[in-house]
């Protein structure tokens, strides 16, 4: 009798966690959506201020950088954003762990220009489009998933996120001529014709083509045979005057 009730405080347990939770309230990537659209006022974005920080792991080390934004606009309807698209310059992409123009650093750029990677010749350009913006309320979380542990295991969603996030956005990234879904936490700031923003999340670099040492393709993770699929973002944005 007593492991019957034990099991069926269980099984209520896992349905109540199961009814509480939302799955809705995590960094995820879907399918490609239709775009945001409405009439409103356009604030142009400070190309000099706004850029996506990002970082590739692996298990003995890591590399980090920039890639630069080179137009894009939000539309703002009081203090709403109705919509929003922005433009990245992937050749002009920078590395910051090490110096450049050093061979290595040479290498690298070159390495992650290649169709390896981003294969920059024939997609110069990554785009992110609005899809949807919604209030961060209280009680929402950010949840990621389990890493394989070593010494640079990649930075979960939880760091990366802005310690008071204010609306999830959601929106079209296309990189590699692939576009997929993603909605993320963000720290947004409307005030007197300028808005900022800022998010940081992780997304699966398999999603959009950059399948180079794949990680699930590794039976044997302990030789440092693999790149994480885990690349890390965190956006900074500013717009309008």
């Amino acid at each position: 009798m007593k492991t019957t009730k034990q099991i069926g405080l269980f099984l209520a347990a896992a349905v109540l966690t199961f009814a509480c939770s939302k799955p809705a309230d995590t960094v995820e990537t879907t399918d490609a959506q239709e775009v945001a659209q409405g009439e409103g006022q356009t604030l142009a974005i400070q190309p000099a201020a706004t850029a996506i920080s990002w970082t590739g792991y692996k298990p003995s080390g890591k590399h980090f950088g920039k890639i630069p934004t080179t137009a894009g606009e939000v539309t703002v309807a009081g203090n709403q954003i109705i919509s929003g698209s922005f433009t990245f310059d992937i050749p002009s992409l920078t590395i910051e762990d090490m110096e450049a123009g050093s061979e290595f650093h040479g290498k690298l750029h070159g390495h992650l220009l290649s169709p390896d990677f981003f294969d920059a010749a024939n997609f110069p350009t990554a785009t992110f489009e609005i899809t949807s913006v919604e209030p961060f309320a209280a009680g929402d979380v950010v949840t990621g998933k389990e890493e394989f542990k070593s010494d640079f295991t990649p930075s979960s969603v939880s760091e990366l996120a802005p310690a008071n996030p204010t609306h999830w956005i959601s929106g079209n990234l296309t990189m590699r001529g692939t576009t997929k879904n993603i909605k993320f936490p963000a720290a947004v700031s409307l005030e007197n014709g300028k808005l900022t923003a800022k998010a940081g999340f992780n997304i699966d670099r398999t999603d959009w083509g950059l399948q180079y040492q794949n990680e699930a393709d590794v039976i044997d993770k302990a030789k440092d045979k693999f790149i994480y699929n885990t690349v890390s973002l965190v956006i900074d944005l500013t717009a309008g005057e």
